[in-house]
């Protein structure tokens, strides 16, 4: 008897097949006759077990059947396929707005470890959610993540690194987040770490779980206090009256800001009453209680308003100053230093021969690789080697066309 048994997958029946489960929100089938060739097999939870066969025969021939499991990966969240990224898919994680690092030449490194979410915002800047126009999810292994991550903190030199996790989509999403904050927490010059939320995954038991793992500060998306706006924002099932115990219980554990968009027709009314929340659950200890961002038209996003004008956005936050003595304009001190800026090896124009390999998040796209970085190419109709001629090359994230 041989048996199996994992950390990220569990099993269970579906008909004649066995779904197999891979970080609580993806799954893929494995047809029972395949198992069955390999020998009789029972499952139990996250074990798989064989009669009457080694284990060295098994692992070899299940591992198999993973790999072409694993082609065929889904979010359950979205319902849209996936890609899992790990040490030995060959996928760098410096390129992409995506997935992986997104180095801006400061002291501030985002972490995006997943995409997709669970809610469908009417601003979205990326079209996340469902339905959405994004044809494919991401998510990567913890521990290639944290080993990229430390690489690029080794090259910065500089002793107070923040790691902002952010995601195309619900970081919250992502299972092994409280072992990826606790791994982060560990690296030398690692002095903050922040977080992105919706919230509407959030628990006390999770916040908890995430200040005693290393998290400094979660900046929650709250657009509103009245729930039919708040809900007609979400797009989506909304527990506002959950959403807000989270919200007043999370500043006695971590610290705190709430920043909402303020979407022109839809919220604005709302802006004071969350000035005054953030300032009476005590919000910002070491930061803003608030930061109200302006709602902004993107050419991949969901537009339904036009923005308001900057100039009459900032007159405006400048009236709530007065009105609530609060500061929302003057940027406070987040110790945002630069720093060096990993080498790009490429440059605008450059044309350059590169190999695709996954498709991209958008229709007709595709992301290919070349000098350990992806590129994206919009309206690419090819696979293979590739030349392109690079379009952007700001800040290691890279666009190129087919030429």
């Amino acid at each position: 008897m041989a048996e199996l048994k994992f950390k990220d997958l569990s099993f269970e029946n579906f008909n004649d097949k066995i779904q197999v489960n891979f970080l609580k929100i993806f799954y893929f089938y494995l047809d029972k006759p395949s198992l069955n060739k390999i020998s009789k097999f029972n499952i139990n939870k996250n074990k798989i077990i064989f009669e009457n066969i080694s284990e060295q025969k098994v692992q070899r021939k299940f591992n198999l059947l993973l790999q072409q499991g694993f082609k065929n990966l889904k979010n359950k969240i979205t319902g849209r396929p996936a890609v899992y990224i790990h040490k030995n898919s060959g996928i760098p994680l410096i390129g992409s707005f995506y997935f992986g690092i997104v180095d801006r030449g400061t002291n501030i490194l985002e972490v995006r470890p997943i995409t997709g979410c669970n809610l469908n915002c009417i601003y979205c800047s990326v079209d996340e959610g469902t339905p959405s126009k994004r044809k494919i999810d991401f998510v990567i292994e913890k521990d290639y993540l944290i080993e990229e991550l430390k690489q690029l903190i080794n090259f910065k030199n500089v002793n107070n690194i923040e790691v902002h996790i952010n995601a195309q989509g619900e970081p919250l999403l992502y299972a092994d987040i409280t072992d990826l904050i606790r791994d982060i927490k560990q690296i030398k010059d690692v002095k903050t770490i922040s977080l992105d939320t919706n919230s509407t995954l959030l628990t006390k038991e999770l916040v908890d779980k995430l200040a005693e793992s290393g998290l400094t500060r979660i900046n929650l998306s709250l657009n509103a206090l009245n729930p039919q706006i708040a809900q007609k924002i979400a797009n989506k099932p909304y527990n506002l009256k959950k959403v807000l115990e989270i919200a007043e219980y999370i500043p006695k554990k971590l610290d705190l800001i709430i920043a909402p968009v303020w979407v022109p027709g839809y919220n604005g009314k709302e802006i004071p009453k969350l000035i005054e929340f953030a300032k009476k659950i005590k919000a910002g200890k070491n930061c803003p209680p608030i930061g109200i961002q302006s709602y902004l038209n993107y050419r991949f996003g969901r537009n339904p308003v036009k923005p308001m004008p900057l100039e009459a956005f900032f007159k405006k936050l400048k009236e709530f100053e007065k009105e609530h003595n609060i500061s929302l304009t003057v940027k406070e001190n987040f110790e945002i230093i630069k720093t060096k800026e990993l080498p790009k090896p490429f440059k605008r124009k450059e044309i350059i021969k590169a190999e695709i390999i996954i498709p991209g998040r958008l229709n007709n796209e595709k992301l290919a690789i070349a000098k350990n970085r992806i590129i994206s190419i919009p309206n690419c109709y090819k696979d293979g080697t590739v030349r392109i001629k690079i379009t952007r090359a700001k800040h290691n994230i890279f666009f190129g066309e087919l030429v």
